[in-house]
């Protein structure tokens, strides 16, 4: 939940129309070109190694953020309204650029962490704990105001979920493999894959939940409006446009005081209305809408569960950026997941069949782990084409043959022990190991 933008509420500057909104949505958030950048975004939960079932003090906390915040880091790093951290990287060139960038950042949070005796954990829903807010600010309490009007998973996202979300180009303007198009829709079926192999949220307040992946089931239980992906029928740019002027409006700010939380208003009747909104209010209502897929000038893959062990989150990175940015392994996923789409049905991701299967079931789903090892085999042929380093690829193997072979996951490991998956360590393939190299 990467939305960190200025809660500055300056007088507008201008109102915007109906048909400006539509313009202004076309022209910033499909960026097209070929695909030379990519991205990573990392939720982290922190916890006591000590006491892993027990929250950190927000005292405790806070002193070590205050420490973290004077870090010379290449990424941002923000906090969450839950207290989770993010690491979100600057754009790369390659894919060892990232992996590197991210890597020497986390090594500087993780020895500050350890001076406070704190560490974070790779899991995509707290295990343990009840969701707690530790931020208090009029944007996530008005978060929490509106996302609450559909039922308690609102707060659980808000405050013990963690992702790693892989940010790739939007692509070429011509169809292909590199496309706009296609890596659109690529990424709304590929997405319920990435979902199945890299679940790893099956447990909450202590019990498994009956998903592997119970963050994904909370995204698909809150309100539809906010977290649905727009339709796939037709030009990328005019279906997201329609999603963000139909979105329901969550927050109106204000310069002080708590913030309007308007119920059923959406942008479109908010550009009617006797008081429109100007652009600076449509940017800001675009950090409100979290689809499984967002364009903010390049796609933002949000699917993927926080995976276990120091380094894990490098085989998401790996495998995703194979998958979209090598035409050979770009063509193989397209045609792989082609005969995905009769299943998803015409209900959008994540609520339709093979999204919900995927969250419940992970690789179990026969076809899922079918369509998962020709994805994951593709992959690893491109990732020397992609200058992927030896640690890299062995990672990605490892990972393959420890799940993606065995129809697995690694919700399945937490679910296997039965007992507190972070005070018995991460057991995780890549843990204590250097990938980088």
């Amino acid at each position: 939940m990467s939305d960190s933008v200025s809660d500055c509420t300056e007088p507008r500057r201008s109102t915007v129309t109906e048909a400006e909104v539509e313009a202004l949505v076309r022209g910033i958030c499909f960026k097209t070109g070929p695909p030379r950048f990519l991205g990573v975004e990392l939720e982290w939960l922190v916890h006591d190694p000590r006491y892993p079932r027990l929250p950190v003090p927000p005292e405790r906390r806070e002193a070590a953020f205050a420490a973290l915040r004077v870090l010379p880091l290449s990424s941002a790093l923000t906090v969450e309204p839950g207290g989770q951290l993010e690491l979100s990287s600057a754009p790369a060139a390659s894919l060892m650029e990232c992996i590197g960038s991210v890597s020497a950042d986390l090594d500087a949070v993780r020895a500050v962490l350890r001076e406070a005796g704190l560490a974070l954990s790779g899991v995509g829903q707290d295990p343990w704990n009840e969701p707690v807010r530790y931020l208090h600010e009029p944007r996530y309490d008005a978060m929490e105001v509106s996302l609450g009007r559909a039922g308690p998973e609102g707060r659980a996202m808000m405050c013990s979920s963690a992702s790693v979300q892989v940010c790739v180009d939007a692509g070429y303007e011509e169809p292909g493999p590199l496309g706009l198009g296609r890596r659109w829709w690529l990424a709304h079926h590929l997405g319920a894959v990435l979902v199945g192999a890299f679940a790893h949220s099956p447990m909450a307040r202590g019990v498994p939940t009956g998903w592997r992946s119970h963050r994904q089931r909370l995204w698909a239980a809150m309100d539809a409006g906010r977290t649905d992906a727009p339709s796939l029928d037709g030009d990328p740019r005019a279906a997201w446009a329609r999603h963000v002027l139909d979105a329901p409006v969550m927050c109106v700010r204000a310069p002080s005081g708590p913030w309007e939380v308007p119920e059923g208003l959406s942008f479109r009747a908010w550009t009617r209305s006797g008081a429109p909104p100007g652009q600076e209010d449509l940017d800001y209502h675009q950090t409100t809408l979290f689809p499984p897929v967002r364009p903010r000038g390049h796609l933002e893959l949000r699917m993927i569960d926080a995976q276990p062990g120091d380094d894990g989150w490098m085989v998401p990175l790996a495998v995703t950026a194979a998958l979209f940015d090598d035409p050979e392994a770009a063509e193989t996923a397209y045609r792989t997941v082609k005969p995905l789409a009769e299943r998803a049905g015409t209900e959008p991701a994540p609520r339709n069949p093979l999204w919900t299967a995927a969250a419940r079931d992970g690789l179990a789903d026969p076809e899922l782990q079918e369509a998962a090892a020709a994805c994951f085999a593709a992959a690893a042929e491109a990732l020397p084409r992609l200058g992927a380093s030896p640690g890299v690829r062995a990672a990605v193997a490892e990972f393959t043959d420890r799940y993606v072979a065995r129809g697995r996951c690694p919700a399945d490991d937490l679910l296997d022990r039965a007992g507190d998956p972070l005070a018995h360590g991460t057991e995780h393939l890549l843990h204590g190991k250097d990938v980088r190299s």
